[in-house]
Formats: structure tokens, sequence, C-alpha cells
């Protein structure tokens, strides 16, 4: 991919007509590298490479989730949030079909379908935040506000460490 010629995604063109401000980012993919991978190649803060994730309650009702690169979502928390049994996440073809991403490459904006969206509360607290762009190997940077503006998402604090082995 040249300097010039950056991809059309979703999330691009929804930017665009938005008339945000954003800059787009391309960096090196590697397959489960998630967002360790996305910061080094950025040099940014894991903390502020924002996970998109969609999920699903137990009457397989999707969702998306937004968390920080370097913590985990308590789905029990967020179950608990919502009012449901249980949350897990949906199967990388579900996903797919519902944000019209592929896993790795899935953004907040301009998803296939409208789905209900939560954020982690403190992603609001980052000056910048960095967020997939519709494509492996493509994060945007932005204020948090931007994402505030254009998706409204319900804010939730159900953040938990990344458990280790």
């Amino acid at each position: 991919m040249g300097k010039n010629k950056l991809p059309s995604t979703g999330a691009l063109r929804t930017l665009r007509a938005a008339k945000v401000p954003f800059e787009v980012h391309t960096y090196r993919y590697e397959e489960g590298g998630g967002t360790a991978t996305s910061s080094r190649e950025l040099g940014a803060d894991e903390h502020s490479v924002i996970k998109t994730l969609i999920m699903e309650t137990d009457a397989k009702a999707p969702l998306i989730i937004l968390m920080h690169g370097d913590r985990e979502v308590s789905t029990k928390a967020l179950a608990r949030h919502l009012g449901v049994k249980s949350i897990q996440p949906c199967k990388p073809a579900v996903a797919q079909n519902h944000s019209g991403y592929v896993v790795g490459g899935t953004s907040p904006f301009g998803t296939k379908k409208k789905l209900p969206l939560y954020a982690e509360a403190s992603i609001f607290e980052l000056d910048t935040l960095y967020i997939n762009g519709g494509q492996r190997g493509l994060l945007v940077s932005l204020a948090p506000s931007v994402l505030e503006a254009l998706l409204a998402p319900e804010k939730v604090q159900v953040a938990q460490s990344i458990a280790t082995d």
C-alpha cells in the first residue's frame, strides 16, 4: 500500500462523511498479535489502543463492546449490567456477519448492522485513542469526543486485568 493510497473501508467512509478530525495509521498486521502488535508497531501505549469486540448474550443478541488493549472485558460484569444471564464473544464468522468486518479488522464505525454499543468509561479519559479503521493493519487515531459524538456508546465499567498463565 503506497503512502498516498489508503483503503476505502466503511469506517473511513463514515469518518470522512462526518467531517471529523482523525489520522490513519497503517502497520504490518500479525495474525493473533492483537493490540500488543499494533501498539508496538505504531509506538503507542497499548492502553490507548481500543479493541472492538463483537459479543452476544445468552439469547444470541449481538453487541459491540470497546475496551482498552491492555484490559479484558469482564463478561460477568457486562451481563449483570445488561440484566442477562451471560455474555460471550461471537464466533469469528458470526462476528463478521454482524459487523461486516473480518476479525482483526473490526471497527465500530460503518458496521453492516447497527448493534448496541458499549464502551469502557475510562476510554473517554484518554487524550487520543487508536481504534480499528475497518481493515487488518489499519488504525485511526482520534479524540474520544469524536467517538462519543458519532456513536454515542453507553459507558460501562467492566474492565479487568488480562489474566496471565
